[in-house]
């Protein structure tokens, strides 16, 4: 494997710069000292951190590896691979079976686990056959405070978190995406299409691929942080509390294409999107991660 470092790494960072700088040397700083990695790669705004720093650090010692399945919302397998091709660096795809689990379909509080466990397994498995020494997440400091339990599947793999090692929050990775000037800086937040299924309902490939095609449909509308919570034939729609105004002069077209997908009964929730909005609602199975 040959070894060309990005002169971006060597520069240890300008003091003009400001707190974005000194955060940027941190991160280096841990990235470089790693013989090679795997970064696990969704597109997101973490993971694309990540993989510019390693590839600027590391050179072709960095990969970016993407898994994909059914819960990968459309459109963001090709945006990856757009991102990859900006940055300069090999992009690999690895195929996540994560549906074939039934402790992942019976939708409990540990799914999100179950999920990044394949996901993790397949990219050290990928990893560990094409001689990349570490895989790393996306991980922030953030994530600490909310329902993660992929985070452990992570940590039972031996994956690295440098976000996190270098104590870098959301806000920061932002700073940094922007001073790298990632495009993905200002993308919102995109869970696996799982988490709007409601804790103790099984998780169905037409269930995923009914959410996929609602939330496509909205953001084409306009709209840009969207979930579409599913609870059979009722469409519960989360945006932000700014859009929803928008999306109430959306009435017509928006009740029109969630009916078209089989949805009968269609929902605003009036407090908007947030994180992890199904963590209140009561069932009668274990509760789960609904990003």
């Amino acid at each position: 494997m040959e070894t060309m470092i990005g002169t971006e790494c060597m520069s240890i960072g300008d003091p003009r710069a400001g707190q974005a700088g000194s955060e940027l040397v941190r991160l280096r700083g841990l990235i470089k000292e790693l013989e090679s990695v795997a970064v696990a790669f969704s597109g997101g705004v973490d993971s694309s951190v990540v993989l510019k720093v390693a590839y600027d650090c590391l050179g072709e010692r960095a990969v970016g590896v993407t898994a994909i399945s059914e819960s990968l919302p459309a459109g963001e397998l090709e945006q990856a691979q757009a991102l990859a091709r900006e940055i300069g660096v090999r992009h690999v795809m690895v195929q996540s079976r994560e549906l074939s689990n039934p402790d992942y379909l019976a939708n409990t509080m540990a799914r999100c686990f179950h999920c990044k466990d394949e996901v993790y397994s397949q990219i050290h498995e990928w990893a560990g056959r094409n001689g990349y020494a570490k895989v790393l997440d996306g991980f922030n400091a953030d994530d600490l405070a909310d329902h993660r339990p992929g985070h452990d599947a992570g940590l039972k793999l031996g994956v690295r978190s440098p976000l996190l090692e270098a104590g870098l929050n959301k806000q920061a990775v932002r700073a940094l995406a922007r001073s790298l000037g990632l495009p993905v800086a200002d993308k919102p937040a995109l869970a696996c299409l799982s988490s709007r299924i409601p804790y103790g309902t099984p998780v169905t490939i037409e269930a995923l691929r009914q959410v996929d095609r609602a939330e496509t449909q909205l953001r084409s509308l306009g709209l840009t942080q969207v979930r579409v919570r599913h609870f059979g034939p009722v469409a519960r729609i989360e945006v932000l509390p700014a859009e929803i105004p928008l999306l109430l002069s959306l009435r017509e077209p928006v009740l029109a294409r969630l009916r078209d997908l089989g949805f009968r009964t269609i929902t605003i929730d009036l407090e908007g999107y947030r994180s992890g909005s199904l963590n209140g609602i009561p069932t009668t199975g274990p509760h789960s991660d609904g990003r």
